[in-house]
């Protein structure tokens, strides 16, 4: 009987039941150096899906790239079943400077599917595209809010499809958002190739979160144990079932000044219940933000300095709003009790 064919990626070869790290040539900078995407693949002895796992699509969103780097280190790997492709850093040139863009000041989420002799954004994406999606059967892409604004751990899936819906469940993030496909997005080209992807919304960029992390490898271990990937063992499913959104919604700056804010991420609000009050730097006028639904803060600007119509409060609608606060206390207690997070491990 033939045994488990190598993975085939950049014209390299991983045999079954090893793991190496592949970088694949994205272009040569101005100095002459050479700029690669780096891939670290896991292919295990035995048969089973593809999946692939990307962070710093934004240069920024550092986030998720720990993420990445902490599932890499998880015993439950050694025995995996199948594929697990690990880009930690998609877009090296906007991490390297700490930037959401490329040099091109291209945003690298809005130039997918890409092609290969377009500028260096539709290049890279290009890239990502037949590299990784085309060799992959189900994706999780990992971002973080933009800069000065912070998300409440969420997964954003498709709206008509319920096997991501399903697999959202399984991650167990407090929040499952639907949303719709947007023009140029890897989540977009990815579905029109035939591949599923979650793409997980968490934190703040420039920043770590240790709940947000916690909540993304958590994630992601059940999602590799639902499809059959690694043992179960350690890795246990979310005590609350996320909370579903249809609708969501920015609540907006109604003058330029100073934000004081009295909810965060995480707090359920009311109509009319006021949010923040944006004062005049000479203190002479003040304007409350008001809510006008009921809904579940999953997303808020942390910069204190705000211009009129700036975006402040991201207002989703959920299904059952009376459990809410009970089911983000669950899952939150459930991270911060997981013995899988042991201190050691994550130093």
């Amino acid at each position: 009987m033939a045994g488990r064919a190598a993975f085939e990626i950049g014209g390299e070869f991983i045999a079954p039941g090893t793991r190496r790290t592949i970088d694949l040539p994205v272009s040569v900078m101005s100095d002459h150096t050479p700029a690669t995407m780096s891939a670290h693949v896991i292919h295990g002895r035995r048969a089973g899906p593809v999946v692939f796992v990307s962070a710093g699509v934004h240069g920024d969103e550092i986030i998720g790239v720990e993420i990445v780097r902490r599932v890499l280190g998880m015993p439950n790997l050694k025995t995996l079943r199948g594929t697990l492709i690990a880009v930690p850093i998609v877009n090296a040139f906007g991490f390297l400077t700490n930037s959401r863009y490329l040099p091109d000041r291209r945003d690298l989420n809005r130039c997918f599917p890409g092609t290969q002799g377009g500028s260096l954004a539709s290049r890279l994406a290009n890239l990502f595209m037949t590299e990784i999606v085309s060799r992959s059967d189900l994706g999780i892409d990992l971002h973080s809010a933009a800069v000065h604004r912070t998300n409440l751990p969420q997964v954003r899936i498709s709206p008509d499809n319920r096997e991501t819906l399903r697999l959202a469940r399984v991650f167990g993030a407090p929040v499952i958002l639907r949303s719709q496909l947007r023009d140029g997005s890897l989540r977009g080209a990815a579905s029109e190739a035939g591949v599923d992807v979650l793409l997980y919304e968490a934190g703040e960029a420039l920043r770590f979160d240790e709940m947000a992390i916690r909540a993304g490898v958590s994630g992601i271990l059940r999602v590799l144990k639902d499809q059959s990937m690694i043992p179960s063992k350690g890795i246990s499913t979310a005590r609350r079932k996320p909370l579903l959104s249809k609708s969501s919604r920015w609540l907006r700056a109604p003058q330029g000044g100073l934000l004081r804010a009295f909810k965060s991420e995480g707090d359920m609000v009311s109509p009319g219940e006021t949010l923040a009050i944006v004062s005049d730097p000479f203190g002479e006028m003040d304007m409350p933000v008001v809510s006008d639904r009921a809904g579940l803060i999953v997303g808020r600007t942390v910069f204190p300095s705000v211009n009129e119509g700036d975006a402040l409060f991201h207002v989703a609608q959920v299904s059952d709003p009376d459990s809410a606060e009970q089911t983000l206390e669950h899952l939150s207690s459930q991270l911060e009790d997981d013995p899988i997070f042991d201190e050691d491990e994550i130093i």
